[in-house]
């Protein structure tokens, strides 16, 4: 299983993916983790029987993601009875002690406004294996609006005494054209795409899944 272990590198997530072709496409391009979006009302939704047949083609190390909004217990067993998923990715106002009462590793997401503070967030989701940044949305994610960087710098993602720095993954509006400055104004662990990698809302573009992994990695050379 390819948790999210700490590196040098970026890791990429395209999220989001509904299609064969773009989770080959993503595979191929180099992406570290793929999303899957278990929550109805979002356009880039899938079943669970879409779900488990798009994880079954994604190969080792490579990890698997679940993206749910305020489930219930039974929708995340659900899931992970039907589909090969490796990580959890939670949207909605789950409790620590939810998300992390499934066996898995998680990544806990939080809206990015004036008053965030990454510290006290991550201090509150201690077991999560990552802290997702996003832009404060109706939709829970693919805004296609980025927040102010400027409020997690990369001093933030630092420890401070005894309070441990989390893994960031840095999302929303994130596109090739700006990732590198995502990249360097926040050096986060990892970034996650979706509405930036879209020609339509929830239609993914092979080309442009292509065009953010390379622009990420380019971004790490200059970092």
């Amino acid at each position: 299983m390819n948790t999210l272990i700490a590196g040098a590198r970026t890791r990429i997530k395209i999220c989001g993916l509904r299609e064969p072709e773009h989770v080959r496409v993503a595979v191929d391009a180099g992406a570290d983790a793929l999303g899957f979006v278990l929550y109805a009302p979002s356009p880039r939704a899938v079943s669970l029987d879409v779900c488990a047949s798009l994880t079954r083609t994604v190969p080792a190390f490579v990890t698997t993601v679940a993206l749910f909004v305020n489930p219930s217990p039974t929708d995340v067993n659900a899931a992970l009875a039907a589909a090969r998923i490796d990580l959890l990715q939670f949207h909605g106002n789950e409790t620590e002690a939810f998300c992390a009462s499934f066996g898995r590793p998680y990544i806990k997401a939080f809206p990015v406004g004036d008053s965030f503070d990454l510290l006290q967030s991550s201090q509150q989701y201690a077991s999560a294996a990552a802290i997702l940044l996003d832009t404060p949305s109706a939709g829970h994610g693919g805004s296609g609006k980025t927040f102010n960087w400027q409020l997690i710098n990369p001093t933030n993602t630092r420890s401070r005494g005894n309070v441990r720095a989390p893994r960031v993954v840095l999302s929303g509006g994130l596109t090739a054209a700006n990732v590198a400055d995502a990249v360097s104004a926040v050096r986060p662990f990892a970034v996650d795409v979706s509405s930036g990698v879209e020609i339509s809302r929830g239609v993914k573009n092979s080309d442009l899944i292509e065009q953010f992994c390379r622009a990420v990695r380019l971004a790490d050379t200059h970092n």
